[in-house]
């Protein structure tokens, strides 16, 4: 059984966040809602079980976390951080970053 790679995209506010589900989006993979916040981003990673997680704004805490309770996730940023997997340097990097990540292997559960 196959399964579609899903991303969460985290943003300061609505409309960053808008921008970069825009930026994200792919064939390859399946969008979340998107985040605007520490505990919005937490509350979806805990329902939408994403494989990557793509963050514009000041989430380094948010970036540590996540590194560090799920080692398996995909992590593309801004800029460098502690538990980043890989850098976007602007909204037209995103799409490229995530396509270069390895893919989740593993059985389905």
């Amino acid at each position: 059984m196959c399964r579609a790679v899903k991303v969460l995209c985290v943003a300061a506010d609505e409309a960053a966040l808008a921008a970069l589900r825009r930026a994200a989006v792919g064939a390859a993979w399946e969008l979340a809602p998107g985040a605007t916040d520490l505990r919005g981003a937490l509350d979806q990673i805990d329902i939408e079980r994403p494989h990557a997680l793509v963050v514009f704004g000041p989430f380094e805490d948010l970036v540590a976390l996540v590194a560090d309770r799920f080692p398996g996730m995909r992590i593309v940023t801004a800029r460098d951080a502690p538990g980043t997997s890989a850098v976007a340097t602007s909204l037209s990097d995103v799409r490229d970053r995530l396509t270069q990540l390895p893919r989740p292997g593993g059985p389905v559960r």
